[in-house]
């Protein structure tokens, strides 16, 4: 295993993370529900056995059940052998006493004493606001104070403005972005990567192969595979791209089978920065522009068509629609469509297609002039209610 350093943290850490949002599900569960325990048990302390010592997970993961299994996985001394890293639930502090219920209660799950990286989840432009006038940044003070974390850190969903921000606003560790060879201009982005590391920030990278959809062989790429001047797997080439950028510490691959955690140490071992040739590096450009060539719906994420009065997600709404057709993922990107539109992250809100109203005010407001309520029944046909 490989080893990288936070610029502010003294630890070497595995440049392989494992990501607990996508346990082995338990028989007759659906992805994110339930989760098959023995087999992710096995499966994490794997990992570990094969030097991997960075592990995160989530309050809401698995319905609240993965912290319970990732804290009975790192039993039995495995915990002493691990950075475990876990997140506030930003969506659900209403007041500033909520910050320590929710530790305390991870704390529990987790059946330890200390957390090592501390995140806020999933930041964006309104959690911030939130967080901050509510005392974040004095709970996080406190809590490294009484020795419950030891380092704060921050995941992030929003555009790159809200990122440098917030990069500027705290002593921060690293900052948690969803990067891949698809998404060098989505939230973050690479001027986030950039950013962040010119301001001493760690960088931890989720998403790395988009939810498992840069995984498969699809018609779109195969022709690329065959012809690359090296020989490996969809996800081979997705992990060593990202891991090429020396301002990356830990990738996380949310793996789900035992066979995914042998392929991605494989990989991981030859993980080292600005490793990529001109020609490596030439065929995931041909990847990347295949798959871009087969987008539905060019919008762009700008987000100048919300909020929706009805709650509508329209931007999320058309790149899961496209994430369908572009990598030939009907199911997967129906299933990511269902649970994260539900509402669990946005106050109970719904933010499906189905739930346009059809009274076009998006429309006016988008700089594109797309027929968004066009494209919006387009994507309730093709996933449904």
């Amino acid at each position: 295993m490989l080893y990288r350093k936070f610029p502010r943290c003294p630890h070497d850490l595995s440049i392989l993370g494992f990501g607990c949002m996508r346990l082995p599900p338990a028989e007759g569960e659906q992805a994110g529900g339930k989760v098959d325990e023995p087999k992710a048990t096995a499966m994490i302390r794997a990992a570990i056995d094969a030097g991997v010592n960075y592990v995160d997970t989530a309050y809401p993961y698995h319905n609240g059940e993965g912290e319970l299994v990732v804290g009975r996985a790192l039993g039995d001394g495995y915990r002493e052998k691990v950075f475990l890293a876990t997140k506030l639930p930003s969506w659900l502090i209403t007041k500033r006493e909520d910050m320590d219920r929710y530790l305390d209660e991870q704390l529990a799950r987790l059946a330890t004493d200390h957390i090592d990286f501390y995140l806020l989840h999933g930041l964006g432009a309104e959690t911030w606001e939130n967080l901050s006038k509510l005392g974040v940044l004095e709970f996080l003070d406190s809590a490294r104070a009484d020795g419950r974390i030891r380092y704060p850190a921050f995941s992030f969903h929003d555009q790159f403005s809200v990122f440098s921000e917030i990069v500027d606003a705290y002593d921060w560790t690293f900052a948690q972005i969803q990067y891949n060879y698809m998404d060098e201009e989505y939230q973050a982005g690479t001027e986030g990567l950039r950013y962040a590391a010119e301001k001493g920030l760690g960088i931890v990278v989720m998403e790395p192969l988009r939810g498992g959809l840069l995984s498969g062989d699809v018609p779109a790429i195969h022709q690329h595979l065959l012809d690359a001047p090296v020989r490996r797997t969809p996800s081979g080439w997705g992990l060593r791209w990202v891991w090429n950028h020396p301002e990356v510490t830990v990738v996380l691959s949310g793996m789900s089978a035992m066979e995914q955690v042998k392929e991605n140490l494989a990989v991981a071992e030859q993980g080292l920065p600005n490793s990529l040739s001109l020609e490596e590096l030439a065929v995931v450009e041909k990847m990347r522009d295949s798959f871009a060539s087969r987008v539905k719906i060019p919008c762009t994420g700008c987000r100048y068509c919300m909020p929706c009065e009805n709650g509508v997600d329209i931007p999320s709404c058309f790149m899961y629609y496209n994430q369908a057709y572009t990598y030939d993922a009907k199911e997967r990107a129906a299933g990511v469509y269902s649970w994260a539109l539900s509402g669990a992250f946005s106050g109970g809100i719904p933010g499906y297609a189905s739930c346009c109203a059809e009274c076009g005010e998006c429309e006016e407001k988008c700089p594109q002039h797309f027929p968004i309520r066009e494209y919006l029944r387009d994507v309730h046909e093709f996933f449904g209610k």
